[in-house]
C-alpha cells in the first residue's frame, strides 16, 4: 500500500493552504449544495459532494498535485478552496478557485490564486497556467483581471461553452 503525498502547506497573509481534513467537509458541501456551485458542476447532494471531496484528496495522490483547503488564520475556518487540477478530458491543468459563503470580496482568493501560481510554477514546472471561466461568472472574470490574465479562447469544457484564460508565466526565483 501506498500513501498519498503530504500536501504542502503555504501560508499568506491571512490563509493557510493545506491538505484537507474531515471537518473540512461541512463547508464544503455547504457550498456544493449552493447555487454558488453552479460554475463548478452544482449543486450537488451531499453524497456527490462526498465524492467530489474525496476525488480532491485523490488527486493530490494520482498527480502529486491538487486543491488546496483554505483556512482562515485567525479563525480557523474553512474559507474556500484554490489549486491545481487536471482532469480527464481537459485540455491542460487548471487554476481553479471557490471562495466559500462569507469569505469573498476581503482579496483571499487573490492572494491564494497567487501563492497556488507561484508553487505551480517554482516545484511544478508549471510556468504558464490557465483557468476554465464560465462566460456569466464575473466575480472570476474580475479576479483573473486582477491576477493579469488574459480571454485567451473560447473553449467547450464537458458539453458546456466557457472561456480559457491564461495566467502571465511567473517569474521562479524572482
Amino acid at each position: 500500500m501506498s500513501l498519498p503525498p503530504s500536501v504542502p502547506v503555504i501560508e499568506t497573509e491571512d490563509l493557510i493552504l493545506r491538505g484537507y481534513r474531515e471537518e473540512d467537509f461541512e463547508a464544503f458541501a455547504r457550498f456544493a449544495a449552493s447555487d454558488r456551485a453552479r460554475f463548478v458542476g452544482g449543486p450537488q447532494a451531499r453524497y456527490d459532494s462526498w465524492r467530489s471531496f474525496m476525488a480532491g484528496i485523490g488527486h493530490w495522490s494520482l498527480r502529486g498535485y491538487g486543491m488546496w483547503m483554505l483556512e482562515h488564520r485567525e479563525t480557523g475556518e474553512a474559507a474556500g478552496r484554490v489549486g491545481v487540477i487536471y482532469n480527464d478530458g481537459w485540455h491542460e491543468p487548471e487554476l481553479g478557485w471557490h471562495i466559500y459563503d462569507g469569505f469573498e470580496g476581503r482579496g483571499y482568493a487573490y492572494q491564494a490564486c497567487r501563492a497556488a501560481r507561484r508553487h505551480a510554477a517554482e516545484h511544478l514546472g508549471m510556468n504558464s497556467i490557465m483557468s476554465y471561466i464560465a462566460p456569466d461568472n464575473t466575480r472570476s472574470v474580475r479576479l483573473a483581471q486582477r491576477l493579469g490574465c488574459w480571454h485567451e479562447r473560447d473553449v467547450e469544457l464537458l458539453g458546456t461553452p466557457c472561456q480559457l484564460w491564461r495566467h502571465p508565466a511567473e517569474q521562479v526565483g524572482a
